[in-house]
């Protein structure tokens, strides 16, 4: 929450309140279970159950639990209602699943298959209501963070091409400060509206919060307006913090020198790495051991259909810590020799090069199953940037600014750029991937971690590139009303984002060589 000269509390997280109001749901849920189990006698439910809070306490972990695996708490979520509905049913299921092992661990917390039932029937229903309204509200919220943007140049411009409504839940733009009057024309040309000149007071504008983003800051800095509103108690942020919590990427062409140098990171803490490196040995060789029956049935599926001669797995070089090389694994998902069968033909849906196996293999992630391996012996982390060839990584680092800052951390086998973003064939689909990966590498801990791989478990049932976020849109920061400015403005980013096709269709070969 954050405060306000109206009195009106604001709506700062809604995905804070998604989770107050699923918690809530699921936990009223189980007693209105029990109740209707005992013939609506609640004394009946404590004589046949026992005491009820630490039952409905566990169901509700479990749902929750299972509620972030389906990807329900993206911020920027906007799903349609079917899929809504549909994620609810499997994040409910998963909570009971949970639930069943738990009560077994358990028993004396044991609730009984009826009540059980009951509850996962009632959270359903409860759940899908609720859920749709609520990011209804979110979307036409009347009370959001009112904004004020120091700047009206290039820097202010990535503010107003934040395209959806869901991107806007949070906040709305008061106006954007003119710093020079002269500058008025150029930030009309841009699509900035509400332009207000630098006289203006900003009492009077009753703002929650300042966003300084001036194109140019020397001599121009508004230090003692700034300080004066600060100590007001209204907060003010810069354009790279601002566009961090509200996109969940680092926007690197607002970034300015030396932010980074200055940015926190828990990988700079030894107790962190430690812990991280413990993790992923303890869960590497945990997932190893539960996974061994999925393994036996991969290798199987390819002996049977390409014979017990048939390569089982193929290994390629990644660029892991520090810069060094490692060997990378996978199981076999395509025909052998795929390149001299096919020719040069890009990979495609339904791509007749890849085996029967390899189709349910891709679909599950199954094939990625032995990079397990590369997580115990230190090659990688179970969560962090995926790792790239050493040849897309020395040209890339030549066209995109900080790439190697990414192998500051050990690459791993699910990141924050894979939940958020699908897959590329082009410099701006990789130096879009890399905001991802800088937001992960500032912003770590193991709460984060945790999020990241309970998310995965999205996207191996909805399949790849396929989140709540929605898919990625070729013109991707454009509201759905988007001015002609802005238009003009966004092909403008987009091409310096761009250096060149050369680089995007090597990328494109790299992706059609791993089938992809």
């Amino acid at each position: 929450m954050t405060r306000t000269s109206s009195g009106i509390t604001r709506l700062w997280n809604p995905v804070a309140l998604l989770v107050i109001a699923d918690s809530a749901v699921i936990f009223g849920s189980f007693y209105l279970a029990a109740w209707l189990r005992f013939g609506m006698e609640l004394d009946a439910a404590l004589r046949g159950l026992g005491p009820m809070l630490p039952r409905a306490i566990a169901f509700s972990v479990f749902v929750m639990l299972g509620l972030v695996a389906t990807g329900m708490y993206r911020g920027r979520q906007r799903p349609r209602l079917w899929e809504a509905i549909a994620r609810v049913i499997v994040a409910v299921g998963i909570g009971g699943f949970g639930d069943i092992l738990f009560f077994y661990a358990f028993p004396g917390l044991d609730t009984g298959r009826g009540v059980l039932t009951i509850a996962m029937f009632l959270a359903c229903v409860a759940l899908s209501v609720t859920r749709v309204l609520l990011l209804r509200v979110f979307d036409f919220n009347p009370v959001k963070r009112r904004i004020l943007v120091f700047g009206a140049g290039e820097v202010a411009s990535y503010i107003s091409v934040l395209r959806r409504r869901a991107d806007r839940r949070r906040f709305e733009i008061v106006g954007y400060m003119l710093i020079d009057e002269s500058d008025r024309s150029a930030a009309e040309k841009r699509g900035l509206d509400n332009l207000l000149p630098l006289t203006t007071d900003i009492d009077d504008l009753d703002v929650d919060e300042i966003v300084v983003a001036l194109d140019n800051r020397r001599g121009s800095f508004p230090t003692t307006r700034l300080l004066k509103q600060k100590f007001r108690g209204v907060p003010v942020v810069d354009i790279v913090e601002f566009l961090e919590a509200e996109t969940g990427k680092i926007d690197l062409d607002v970034l300015y020198p030396g932010w980074l140098v200055f940015a926190n990171s828990c990988h700079t803490d030894a107790a962190f790495r430690a812990v991280k490196r413990f993790s992923d040995v303890a869960i590497g060789s945990m997932l190893l051991l539960l996974t061994t029956p999925l393994v036996m049935l991969a290798v199987l599926a390819i002996w049977i259909e390409d014979g017990p001669r048939a390569p089982i797995l193929y290994r390629q070089k990644r660029v892991g810590r520090g810069g060094k090389h490692f060997s990378l694994f996978k199981f076999r998902s395509m025909c052998i020799h795929a390149e001299s069968e096919s020719g040069a033909v890009w990979s495609r849906k339904d791509d007749d090069r890849i085996t029967r196996a390899g189709k349910v293999m891709r679909r599950f992630r199954l094939d990625e199953l032995p990079q397990l391996w590369n997580v115990v012996r230190g090659d990688m982390s179970i969560v962090g940037p995926r790792p790239e060839r050493p040849e897309f990584v020395d040209k890339l680092k030549d066209a995109i600014p900080l790439y190697d800052y990414r192998h500051c951390v050990r690459p791993g086998l699910s990141g924050w750029a894979q939940l958020n973003y699908p897959y590329g064939a082009s410099v701006a689909d990789a130096r879009e991937k890399f905001k991802y990966d800088l937001y992960y590498i500032k912003n770590t801990n193991v709460m984060f971690d945790l999020f990241i791989l309970l998310q995965t478990i999205e996207v191996v049932i909805w399949g790849r590139g396929i989140s709540m976020a929605g898919a990625r849109d070729p013109d991707g920061l454009l509201p759905p009303n988007h001015s002609d400015a802005q238009l003009q403005l966004f092909s403008q980013q987009k091409q310096k984002q761009d250096p060149g096709p050369d680089l995007q269709q090597e990328l494109k070969q790299e992706l059609k060589e791993e089938g992809v």
